[in-house]
């Protein structure tokens, strides 16, 4: 199963930004109680507390804390009252990711040229201040609910962002950092958007569709789904869009649109190092991860000879390998971290393959579906 490439990785690397981007900044989650949420980032996923903003911060509408491993940054945001937005977001889709936000080198440019190609504006370039120093913001739409914003921290050395104490450093768990970076975040849009959207980043951020996937290639007896990935121009930011299919019964994608109520980030793929130790750390803290059968891992030391050494601690740990003509990779998918079955976390090692884990894709797919059926939602 092969995907067609709408553009080689050294046409990506000639591609001229429009809109310079140095990464993703961070990604802020609006959820139910901010508070247990830090608390099960920080113990299940090893995330460090690393400022915090609230009403004894003199913050009046909500409460955040921001969390950090490697070069990942989460905020997890709770609203304090009923008739805000927070709450309204919360009450539709359960926790969610509300903003991605990405680190230009100057604001104004990318608003600018984001509105002039036909973004929605929400919040204008502007500047918050402390003793600390200026951050610069502004703020567009994206899918759904979801927003974008511009962040350009260069003359901020606060713990975030103003109106952000920072929290005393805690103990760094056993080992250290087992996550060190977002590869990917994957977006799931309505049946018939998938091309929209993908226009969408192409015309306001001047990303490249990097690879394309019909439903014929994700797809199993039941389900099937459509899928297109575009990139920045250095490809350092890839952004996988997703809409269902026609199937025989309800894909992954009609459950997370059923349940998110509306279109929405699916998960965000974090880049480990060693994979297996990262997994098996996550499991001991209560993590739950989808369960692949023993039968897969049959063929995988023929597919991929590379892994053949550790095939056994691939298999004990349910870890899927895939490969392409650069190397390979591997991956492993947790259950929905909330209540609703919507959103979730992709932990990958990369071997020089720059793929997604096609080859995994009926695999994976099998073992949704198990799940959505345990649900009664397939």
């Amino acid at each position: 199963m092969t995907p067609q490439t709408a553009t080689s990785p050294l046409d990506l690397a000639a591609h001229v930004d429009c809109m310079p981007l140095n990464g993703i900044d961070h990604v802020e989650l609006w959820v139910g109680n901010a508070a247990q949420a830090a608390y099960f980032y920080e113990h299940a996923f090893g995330f460090r507390p690393v400022a915090y903003s609230g009403l004894e911060t003199g913050v009046r509408d909500r409460t955040a804390y921001v969390l950090e491993q490697g070069r990942i940054r989460l905020v997890l945001t709770g609203t304090l009252g009923s008739q805000t937005a927070i709450a309204r977001h919360h009450q539709l889709h359960g926790d969610g990711v509300k903003v991605i936000a990405l680190s230009v080198p100057d604001v104004d440019h990318a608003y600018a040229e984001a509105i002039a190609r036909g973004a929605r504006g929400v919040d204008a370039p502007a500047d918050r201040s402390d003793a600390h120093g200026r951050l610069r913001t502004a703020t567009i739409c994206a899918y759904g609910d979801t927003l974008h914003a511009f962040v350009d921290r260069s003359a901020y050395y606060g713990a975030f962002a103003p109106g952000y104490a920072p929290v005393p450093p805690r103990p760094v768990a056993d080992g250290g950092d087992l996550l060190l970076a977002i590869d990917h975040i994957v977006g799931n849009v309505e049946l018939g958007h998938m091309d929209e959207w993908v226009g969408y980043y192409e015309r306001v951020f001047g990303m490249t569709e990097m690879l394309h996937f019909s439903d014929e290639a994700i797809s199993t007896e039941y389900s099937a789904l459509m899928s297109k990935v575009v990139a920045s121009g250095d490809g350092r930011i890839k952004f996988p869009i997703n809409e269902p299919a026609e199937g025989r019964r309800k894909s992954q994608i009609d459950e997370y649109l059923e349940f998110y109520e509306g279109a929405g980030a699916q998960h965000v793929a974090v880049a480990t190092r060693d994979i297996v130790r990262t997994v098996e750390q996550l499991r001991a803290r209560g993590v739950g991860f989808l369960t692949i059968p023993d039968a897969y891992y049959d063929d995988v030391a023929e597919r991929v000879p590379a892994v053949a050494p550790q095939l056994a601690d691939l298999r004990r740990q349910g870890i899927l390998v895939d490969h392409d003509d650069e190397g390979h990779l591997l991956q492993i998918f947790t259950k929905p971290v909330g209540d609703r079955p919507t959103v979730f976390f992709e932990v990958i090692e990369r071997h020089g393959a720059r793929g997604f884990g096609e080859g995994n894709f009926k695999a994976l797919f099998e073992a949704i579906e198990r799940e959505q059926d345990r649900r009664g939602n397939l």
